[in-house]
């Protein structure tokens, strides 16, 4: 009877101990007049049995959708550049791609095949037929991805390419121009040499977009693909070469603006191409991010990533912010994205480097100095999602209610994520209900929340 006893009052004081734990409740705010970036709050918080007549944001972890891959940044040949010069570097890469203390958890990486606009020099790792060589990445992105890859051994890295080498193009230029057909094979083969250089520097590239914005040919470098040619390339060139060579990378298509989902659904209509293809990559300088899941519907088989916004100098904190937040962290993720990237990690006090006709207005996520750095906007939106919404988390369902827009996730270690933007001018009083219980919050003007319990 006494055993019975202390199994029972051992067993009450579990459910006590795990009731409590499960209900406290940890907030990170981020406000539009910065008077707040990325902090805890101290505050303790609880759900509890508290009710009113205010919105409600039903939380329910019952209701599963899409499996994150990450959040972060284009780690550009100029973010590494400036990086790797830096004597304090391995403080900065902590801050960034760490998790304990106040560090950020960076989780997802894009990095260019061969130069971005934001390299100092365009260059491509082919001459000409026969030759190949990475050493231009061997000078500081690779000793930058070694250091993060020190910090998180499981960051997954997504490769983009600019432009094939010159030699492959029909205008041989690094603006503009189209891929002749006689080189689909040699790009192919390019693309396999890549990966196969990068992994014996111990860098495994999870995946390769086919083209980065191949419907916008006038940056440095550049590319124009039709989908009818990468239609063609996937199934006839890269995929195959892909699959000889016993490749496991992912192949992603499209990578481009929101308002083009028939470039995507047009390429994956084929059956033979997509066969090879993980899912489609968009960036949204143009279109709403809800026609995302017009690409959902139509191969929900398929994965879709959003890789690419930038943010431009000088920044409009509070309205970068709240647009960001709305439209990517929140937007994206609730329109099946795996992923959620901004665009450069960093950049000078002069948005430098780029290369002569690439972007000169384009804000780092830090800028950097020497080894003086700072944080921007870029910074904190990325933030709020990536320490938190750990890669394989899941998103959960949640309502969004007139003036308060939101996304919410499971963790891999149990937790729930409830990211809340309350995009007007006005406070907003508003409940978050989860599992039958309830949290009375308010939340001040142009101001993110993260809420983790």
């Amino acid at each position: 009877m006494k055993k019975l006893k202390y199994a029972l009052s051992m067993g009450t004081l579990l459910l006590l101990a795990n009731f409590t734990n499960a209900q406290n409740v940890n907030v990170w705010l981020t406000k539009g007049d910065q008077s707040k970036k990325f902090e805890l709050q101290t505050e303790k918080l609880a759900f509890g049995n508290s009710k009113g007549d205010i919105p409600t944001i039903f939380v329910d972890d019952t209701k599963k959708f899409q499996t994150m891959d990450g959040f972060g940044f284009t780690l550009t040949g100029g973010s590494a550049m400036l990086i790797n010069q830096m004597t304090n570097k391995s403080e900065v890469l902590r801050q960034l791609f760490a998790t304990d203390g106040n560090n950020i958890g960076i989780s997802y990486l894009r990095i260019s095949i061969g130069a971005s606009d934001l390299d100092s020099v365009v260059f491509s790792y082919s001459q000409k037929r026969g030759h190949f060589s990475i050493a231009e990445d061997e000078k500081n992105l690779i000793p930058v991805l070694k250091d993060i890859l020190k910090i998180n051994p499981k960051i997954k890295i997504l490769g983009s390419p600019w432009s094939p080498p010159i030699w492959m193009k029909t205008n041989n230029n690094s603006v503009g121009g189209s891929l002749k057909r006689e080189n689909f094979g040699d790009y192919a083969d390019y693309l396999v040499q890549y990966v196969k250089a990068m992994k014996k520097h111990g860098i495994d590239i999870d995946a390769i977009t086919v083209q980065n914005e191949p419907l916008h040919p006038g940056n440095n470098p550049s590319l124009l693909m039709v989908g009818s040619e990468q239609t063609d390339f996937v199934k006839n060139n890269l995929g195959p070469a892909f699959n000889k060579s016993g490749i496991k990378t992912k192949i992603i298509i499209y990578d481009h603006n929101a308002d083009r989902p028939d470039y995507p659904i047009k390429v994956l209509n084929d059956p033979e191409a997509r066969k090879y293809i993980d899912g489609t990559a968009f960036h949204m300088y143009g279109g709403n991010v809800e026609t995302l899941t017009d690409v959902h519907e139509a191969f929900p088989e398929k994965g879709l990533y959003f890789t690419e916004q930038w943010i431009g100098h000088p920044t409009n904190f509070q309205g970068d912010l709240t647009w960001h937040i709305k439209n990517l962290i929140i937007g994206a993720s609730k329109n099946w994205c795996k992923t959620v990237l901004e665009w450069n990690l960093a950049a000078d006090p002069f948005q430098k480097p780029h290369t002569p006709g690439g972007c000169t207005a384009c804000l780092g996520a830090i800028t950097i100095d020497g080894n003086n750095y700072s944080k921007n906007t870029a910074y904190y939106i990325i933030a709020h999602a990536s320490k938190f919404v750990r890669p394989g988390s899941v998103r959960i369902a949640s309502n969004t209610t007139m003036s308060l827009s939101n996304v919410a996730f499971k963790t891999p270690d149990g937790k729930t994520v409830l990211i809340v933007l309350n995009d007007s001018e006005k406070p907003a009083d508003f409940i978050i209900s989860s599992k039958g219980k309830n949290l009375i919050q308010k939340l001040g003007g142009f101001t993110v929340a993260t809420y983790i319990w």
